[in-house]
Formats: C-alpha cells, structure tokens, sequence
C-alpha cells in the first residue's frame, strides 16, 4: 500500500503534500533541538525558517536532499524500471540522489549510466516535486537514449524495459512525479505528440 492509501480518508493532492511537509519539518525541529557543533540546545529564529545555537551561533536549516527522477526515451518507447530491492510492485522511473559537486544534469547522465549502461543525451527539464517524507527535492528530466539502447542492469535495477505508450500502466497511487511523468509521456505519445 501507498503512504496516501494508509491514510484514514481519502485526501486531496494538496492536502497530502501540506501533511508531507508539515512531517518534513517535524523532522528537521525533532533532529535539530541540539547544536550539532557544540551540543547547546538550540532556539528558533524570529526571521527565518532556522534553528539558532544562541552559545556558538551555528544557524541549522532545515535539511534538503536533491534527486532527479529521469524519463528515457528511445523514439516511441521509454524505460520504465523496477527496483531489486524494494518490494514496490509498480513500475517506477530511474532515479538517484545528485552528488556533492554534481549538477543536476550530470545526475541525470551519472545515474542512468550507472543503473542501466545507457548514454543519454537531451536532457530536459519537466519539473520538480518536494518529497518531504524523506527531505528530497525531485526534479524531474526526460533525455533521450545515446546510441546503443541495450539495457545493462547494475544490481540496482531487478528490471529495466522499453514499452510503447499503450503499454505503460500508471502506479497506484497519482500523487508521485514518478506517475505524472510516465503519464505525461503516454498522454503526449498517444496523441503522436512527444515530450
């Protein structure tokens, strides 16, 4: 089951990423009563969203790990993936966690290389989502397959396929950018445009 499909009633999308949120900083509040410097406890700032050591002046913001979430294409098909390990039983998109010193868009390239042996190329930006249940921001890329579009798994990935639009099924739950992009790209390819 999905976290939303847990919930005692039914929410609507806003109401899920206000409770998302409202957890992410929970969190971040419940994690950061101490100075990770000194170990004084810690008071909030009257100006900023910011947690305040008043014995050494550390200032803690609240904690934000970028990811991206990545739509290959190749022509009509995009690569739909499931994980090894994780016990999901719904198909999802590659995706990993960008590296200090990383853009992005290296991200994009670094993460499809190393989960599926693909070069990409074109990579544009769709959008980005909070994840608060677990402090990421994703942003969201389509690229297209770079040559070769044999797929070489890593141990990461138990499945990697390449499915037309009418064989892309959305997962259960609509609130993912995951969701929204494999159905933006089936949308777009059903009505011959692309992404």
């Amino acid at each position: 089951q999905t976290l939303r499909e847990n919930l005692p009633v039914r929410v609507e999308k806003w109401q899920y990423f206000a409770a998302i949120t409202a957890f992410h900083l929970f969190e971040w509040y419940e994690g950061s009563r101490f100075c990770g410097r000194c170990g004084h406890k810690t008071i909030h700032s009257e100006t900023e969203r910011c947690m305040i050591c008043p014995q050494c002046g550390n200032h803690i913001y609240p904690k934000i790990v970028p990811a991206v979430i990545v739509g290959v294409t190749n022509n009509d098909k995009l690569l739909v993936t499931r994980y090894a390990r994780r016990p999901i039983g719904y198909d999802a998109l590659v995706a990993g966690f960008t590296e200090i010193g990383e853009t992005v868009e290296e991200t994009v390239a670094r993460e499809v290389k190393e989960e599926t042996g693909l070069n990409v190329k074109n990579i544009r930006y769709y959008k980005s989502q909070p994840w608060g249940m677990v402090s990421d921001v994703l942003m969201g890329f389509y690229c297209d397959v770079d040559g070769d579009d044999t797929v070489h798994l890593d141990g990461e990935l138990g499945q990697a396929l390449w499915l037309t639009a009418d064989r892309i099924k959305g997962q259960p739950d609509d609130m993912s950018l995951t969701n929204e992009m494999m159905m933006y790209f089936k949308k777009q390819h059903l009505k011959g445009a692309t992404v």
